[in-house]
């Protein structure tokens, strides 16, 4: 399927802010790598930031609608687990992993004021949400507690993949957030 102009530049910054950073990735370089006018990205995108945020808010969809889709077919348990499968499988994917694209963003961007960090927030603030309705709808002691702590598995198996290589990292934490919801009881 072809791509329309707007999300060729989408699909070419989203991979070179990943791969390279958001500051180090200029506009002539995604210009050049997407084959896209410059006329045209100005035409879509007012600024550079602009473009970030569009991709953060289109990595934001789609992370959080594959998360509500396997809600949907599994018991919640099963669902909230198999999201370190999902972390374990972005780990492994084909191209080099280079972290999250939304804590990279939030690093680049570390004034909690600025637009792009706040919509990095946004993101990890939904998740985190997503993760207590789960264990809301397993009547779960203390939901939004045990939400934080398996999302600080979450955040520090994506850390350390980043800064170790891919490794285990996904299965250790999905192992220790086991352990948690048995304490729980659920």
């Amino acid at each position: 399927m072809a791509l329309n102009k707007r999300d060729q530049l989408l699909n070419t910054a989203e991979n070179l802010f990943y791969r390279e950073g958001y500051h180090a990735t200029g506009i002539d370089r995604i210009l050049a790598e997407s084959g896209v006018a410059k006329m045209t990205l100005y035409k879509h995108f007012k600024s550079k930031d602009e473009l970030i945020l569009a991709v953060l808010e289109a990595r934001h969809e789609l992370m959080l609608t594959r998360l509500r889709e396997r809600a949907t077919r599994m018991p919640p348990r099963e669902a909230l687990l198999r999201v370190f499968d999902g972390l374990h499988g972005m780990i492994h994917g084909g191209e080099q992993f280079c972290g999250c694209l939304f804590i990279n963003a939030a690093a680049e961007y570390h004034d909690r004021d600025h637009p792009i960090h706040q919509r990095s927030a946004a993101y990890k603030a939904e998740l985190q949400a997503h993760l207590r309705g789960l264990l809301e709808h397993m009547s779960a002691p203390q939901p939004l507690q045990l939400a934080r702590q398996l999302q600080y598995l979450l955040e520090g198996a994506l850390s350390m993949a980043h800064i170790e290589g891919p490794g285990e990292q996904a299965l250790d934490a999905k192992a220790a957030a086991e352990c948690l919801l048995n304490a729980a009881g659920i």
